[in-house]
């Protein structure tokens, strides 16, 4: 094998190398336990050239794994990202929704014809017009004192009705004020067009 090795290689040798190269041939002929070595030394670095590249695939396929993995995982992250972006944009949409529904004006109170509320007091230094807004049941009114009223009642036994279960729960200062196209009106001024007490109305 040596040998056929020596002459494949002849054609690139020099004429020395090729003396040389004939001369160690004749030795190791001439010493069949070297040749012997040579030839197990050959297979054994073969054998060690087919274990490193079993390595190497080996490894080239751990890292086509995690490069598969990397992939995946930026994959993952991109859609969490655009996830995370839909949602922060439905919030801003509902907080928008949200900032334009309270920036409205409220909505009208119906004003037209006779009202009836039920004062609960008139207080000074005491401030709660902040509690209006928004609530037509609750209101008050500024004439040097802020005069409380409760509910809005079209019927006068209705808000007669309300103001005697206030006083039963001890307001005792509860009376019936009526307005006529959203001015407070004497209430003489509305009596005269009541309709008739209604049997269940209580005293």
């Amino acid at each position: 094998m040596i040998f056929c090795m020596a002459f494949s290689v002849s054609a690139q040798l020099s004429r020395a190398e090729k003396k040389e190269m004939k001369k160690m041939a004749k030795e190791l002929k001439r010493n069949p336990e070297q040749m012997k070595a040579l030839i197990e030394e050959n297979e054994s670095l073969k054998s060690s050239v087919a274990s490193l590249n079993s390595q190497v695939e080996n490894l080239q396929g751990q890292l086509s794994n995690k490069n598969a993995e990397i992939a995946a995982a930026k994959a993952e992250a991109q859609e969490a990202k655009a996830m995370a972006e839909a949602q922060k944009q439905r919030a801003n949409e509902m907080a928008s929704k949200a900032k334009g529904s309270n920036d409205q004006e409220p909505q009208a109170l119906d004003e037209s014809g006779i009202w009836f509320k039920v004062q609960v007091g008139a207080f000074e230094n005491i401030d709660m017009s902040e509690y209006f807004k928004n609530n037509p049941n609750f209101s008050g009114e500024e004439n040097g004192l802020q005069r409380i009223t409760l509910g809005r009642f079209r019927d006068y036994w209705e808000a007669d009705k309300f103001k005697k279960a206030l006083r039963n729960m001890g307001v005792k200062e509860a009376w019936i004020v009526p307005y006529k196209e959203g001015v407070r009106v004497p209430l003489k001024e509305v009596l005269e067009n009541l309709s008739a007490k209604p049997e269940n109305a209580g005293e």
